[in-house]
Order: structure tokens, then sequence, then C-alpha cells
């Protein structure tokens, strides 16, 4: 199973060397969501990524910045809902219903959310029963391409495993209270058993 991280959405001071040591650990793919910096701020960050690195990094913002970097790609959202023009890579966007599930054949991927209540937003609980997901599951609704966002941590990836989706996306779980304690410690052993455990769900 696929486990996507995505960024905190305020700068982290040495933010970028977090980054380079999660994607030596095996990150596979880095959602950069800051939607308040500026092109200079995530061009900033993207200088001090490894270069080996940057085809893992899809951006949110700032869309511009796809030309100038080798990226993996862009994520529409509701800020930045427009496909960028000549693109050749990855396109995914967030989805917040299961019936937008059914037009997703022009995406790489897509997020749905909120799966479970959502650790890093206190007032974004899960939108969907349990009834629902295996139901959109048995219409093939929920598949490889569709990944699991909002309240994922060690005890929910099994469970979204179990309805059919591709991959989860972590972000709560993950990043904590890094801004605060800046103990890189304690994240990367966050990072270490989020992804052994969806490695082990076998997808």
């Amino acid at each position: 199973m696929k486990l996507i991280v995505i960024t905190g959405d305020c700068m982290v001071e040495d933010e970028a060397a977090v980054w380079n040591t999660l994607f030596e650990r095996g990150m596979a793919t880095l959602h950069l969501r800051k939607p308040s910096a500026s092109e200079n701020d995530i061009r900033n960050l993207l200088l001090q990524t490894k270069p080996g690195f940057l085809d893992r990094i899809v951006l949110h913002d700032q869309f511009a910045l796809i030309h100038s970097f080798p990226l993996k790609g862009v994520h529409l959202n509701r800020r930045n809902p427009v496909r960028p023009q000549e693109i050749q890579s990855s396109v995914s966007r967030s989805c917040h219903a299961v019936e937008e599930l059914e037009a997703i054949g022009d995406f790489n991927y897509v997020f749905l959310s909120p799966i479970f209540d959502s650790i890093s937003k206190s007032a974004y609980a899960q939108a969907f029963t349990a009834e629902e997901l295996l139901y959109a599951q048995s219409r093939g609704l929920i598949n490889e391409k569709v990944v699991a966002l909002g309240g994922i941590d060690t005890t929910t990836i099994p469970l979204a495993a179990k309805y059919g989706f591709g991959g989860v996306a972590v972000l709560g779980a993950l990043w904590g209270n890094y801004r605060q304690d800046n103990d890189q410690k304690a994240l990367i052993k966050r990072f270490d058993k989020l992804l052994a455990t969806a490695n082990k769900q076998g997808k």
C-alpha cells in the first residue's frame, strides 16, 4: 500500500533536511502543501532538497515551479483547480464525495477525505460510514487510484486497506508537535512505523 506524506501548512526550520532524511528512509511521495508560502519560499525548499529526490515531490501551490524543477507533479485542489497546460508529469486531485470518484480517469490518483476523524484538524470529522466505503469499493469506485486521507495512523491504515484504498496520505500522525519540539528522532520513528504498517498491507 502506498504511503504519501503531506507537509504541514507552515514553514519549519530546516524542513528540507528532514525531507531528505525521510526520502532516504523510503518516502516515495511528498505532497508539498503550504498555502501561504510564496513562490520564492517554495523554490528555496526545493533548492535545499537533494536533486535525486525532487522527482518524488508534488506541488499543491506555485505550479509554475514545475517548469524549473524535475518534480513528480501537481495536485489540484480548491485553491488551484485548473490543470497546468502542457504538463507531462503526474496530476492528482482532492475529492470529498464518493460521487467525485466516478470521474477520476484523467488523474494518476486522487485523495478522498476525510475517511477518519482528522488528527491535525480537530473539527474535521470523518465524512463516510463503513457501509458507504464498502459499497463504493464494491462498485469499483475505491480502487488502486484512490488514496485515503484524514485520520490516517498505524491503527487506521489496515482499515483503509480493508476498504480497498490503494494508498494512504499522512499528515498529523507524522508531524505531530514537530514545530514545537523539533524532535527529529521521534519524527523518524513515527515515519518508520507508518511505512512499515503500510507495507504490511501488501498493495
